[in-house]
């Protein structure tokens, strides 16, 4: 969540200012600013709501200026505001300050500088910066940034421009992503590079508690302590035309139909047809290694804590290894469990999720071997990572992850056969017939969207809904989870998954005539019991949309509506049973006319806690 941008070269910065705001929106935002050097002052111009209020103020007047930066920001400290918004200037106007994350201490240090004389005008952490790098400035801003971030706590990342030093921009990062883009004769920072792929694929990758000096000509690193830093060139090999719609209406439906590809790219070079093979890239692990591990940790948020919960299931079924499941805010707050005797899989879209990341410092701290599983590649969470296994899902736009889901889906299952077979847990033969049902994931998803129109019917008779119930048993109920979250994200209905057999303690006393239950029944083992749900449901007058495999029929006679999923094996069922899920949830807000791609409140990646 929060974006920033920033230029510094012989053009006018204000276009490319708002060119890299624009492919920053899918962070999520509620308002907009810029702060352009003009060669007299620092203009600023920020406005509360979308990019077009700020858009449409900036085309009734001329700001040009060769070096600025900008912001999008998403609330924490005051509401959404023209005065909370950012940038943010010391008393003066000479010292402009855009920063991502939060400052812990801000409280503490604004009440200081209140004493000092200086006067604030927003509520926000940031203007504490701004006045922060001014009570230290004296004559020199790396300096006084470098004084500021020794005394400041928190997760951050801020750039800093001084009217009195023109010929340069300031990066400071410290859990939050932050780039710099390398130009001839000018550069570029974003805090994540869709924003300036149109203007360079080589940029630097800022490392924590590094500082960066970004003048038209020279970029130069230095660590907390002055040391100068030397880096190597990271090379994007993105297409930029992925972030774009191609024809959908949407991103987020455009994402659902890029699942077949992006599972098939994920298992490329790794699934190998060898008879048992099972590659992770870079990754080695040995027998006698994984035999000193007592017990796996996984940890994630949102979508990806749901493909954990999957992953319990899957890695002690193939690996029997003991898992356990943990929500990245709340890891590090219990005191978890951990030494070097555990394995801890951790798992995010971004790699730069502020609890994710903070857990696996704990993880590592506690002395635990680290394996991610992210998706951009040189994110904060691979760089931290002892092992890392992309998901080669490309960018995804849309705030509510979709192909995320089912790649890191893929990543579960390659590391659970890669165990298994290091193990001696599942013959050869077993693990050969998973991963040829494997390969053919990407057609049977690509079967499963031809029947779309089933799932748009119901949601145009049913997007009236108040509430509606997910149900599932086993892996299915994971399955559930994540039905029940899109639903939430993107249509604003309120919905919840509950494992079906505890309908009976307490559950079904919300079950009443009209009240619609979506049923997951792919586990063959569970599949009487879950038909038997869906009748106790059914006699209290619930409406009823089971899914289901083909080949099974009982639950037809049965349910209201019935979507089948073409065949496949009860453990890989999770990764074609979230299509229609995911189809109903983009259904079910388009005919509310909700903002799909931007859900309110929402932010594609959070980098606060």
């Amino acid at each position: 969540m929060c974006g920033i941008v920033g230029y510094i070269g012989k053009k006018n910065a204000v276009p490319i200012l708002m060119e890299g705001l624009q492919k920053l929106e899918y962070r999520g935002y509620d308002s907009a600013g810029v702060a352009v050097y003009t060669k007299e002052r620092i203009e600023v111009r920020k406005y509360k709501g979308r990019l077009s209020v700020l858009e449409e103020h900036l085309k009734k007047e001329t700001l040009e200026g060769c070096m600025g930066i900008g912001h999008t920001r998403w609330a924490t400290h005051g509401e959404p505001s023209d005065v909370n918004s950012h940038p943010h200037t010391n008393c003066s106007g000479d010292i402009v300050v855009v920063h991502n994350g939060i400052i812990e201490n801000y409280m503490s240090i604004k009440n200081m500088l209140i004493e000092k004389g200086y006067v604030f005008r927003s509520e926000t952490d940031t203007e504490v910066l701004a006045h922060y790098v001014d009570y230290f400035y004296e004559g020199d801003l790396t300096e006084a940034v470098r004084k500021v971030i020794e005394k400041i706590r928190g997760s951050y990342a801020f750039v800093v421009i001084s009217r009195r030093e023109p010929d340069k921009i300031i990066c400071v990062r410290k859990g939050n992503s932050l780039i710099v883009g390398i130009g001839n004769g000018e550069n570029f920072i974003a805090s994540d590079i869709p924003a300036i792929l149109n203007h360079t694929r080589r940029v630097y990758l800022i490392n924590e508690n590094e500082i960066a000096i970004v003048e038209k000509d020279r970029i130069s690193f230095f660590d907390g302590s002055g040391k100068k830093v030397e880096k190597e060139v990271f090379e994007v090999n993105w297409d930029v035309t992925a972030a774009e719609k191609g024809g959908f209406e949407h991103f987020m439906i455009k994402e659902i139909h890029e699942q077949s590809k992006a599972v098939k790219d994920t298992m490329v070079s790794r699934v190998l047809p060898d008879f048992a093979d099972i590659k992770l890239d870079d990754i080695i692990l040995t027998k006698e290694e994984l035999q000193e591990f007592d017990k796996i940790y996984m940890v994630a948020c949102g979508t990806s804590f749901h493909v954990c919960i999957v992953g319990k299931y899957v890695i002690e079924k193939l690996a029997k290894i003991p898992v356990e499941v943990e929500i990245a805010s709340e890891f590090r707050y219990r005191n978890p469990i951990v030494n070097e005797r555990t394995l801890t899989i951790v798992v995010s879209q971004s790699g730069e999720t502020l609890d994710t990341l903070e857990a696996l410092k704990e993880a590592r701290r506690k002395g635990s071997r680290i394996l991610s599983i992210v998706n951009v590649v040189g994110s904060s969470i691979a760089r931290e990572s002892h092992d890392v296994l992309y998901t080669w899902a490309g960018p995804e736009i849309a705030v509510a992850s979709t192909k995320t889901y089912t790649t890191q889906l893929i990543a579960i299952y390659m590391i659970a056969l890669y165990m298994a077979k290091l193990k001696g847990t599942l013959k050869d033969e077993e693990i050969a017939k998973i991963k040829d049902e494997m390969r053919k994931l990407p057609q049977l998803i690509e079967e499963t969207l031809k029947h779309k129109s089933t799932i748009q019917k119901f949601a145009a008779q049913n997007s009236n809904a108040r509430d509606v119930f997910y149900l599932g048993r086993g892996i299915d109920y994971a399955v559930a989870l994540e039905g029940s979250l899109k639903l939430k994200e993107v249509s604003y209905i309120h919905s919840g998954a509950y494992a079906a057999g505890e309908l009976k303690h307490g559950i079904i006393a919300l079950v009443e005539q009209g009240t619609i239950v979506l049923a997951v029944l792919t586990q063959d083992e569970l599949y009487e019991k879950m038909v038997s749900s869906v009748k106790e449901v059914k006699a209290r007058g619930a409406f009823v949309f089971a899914i289901e495999k083909e080949g099974n029929t009982e639950v037809e006679n049965v349910a209201d509506y019935t979507f089948y999923i073409p065949k496949v094996s009860d453990i890989l069922a999770p990764v074609v049973a979230v299509i229609p899920l995911q189809l109903l949830a983009y259904y079910m807000a388009v005919e509310k006319g909700c903002d799909v791609d931007k859900p309110r409140n929402l932010a594609k990646s959070v980098t606060v806690e």
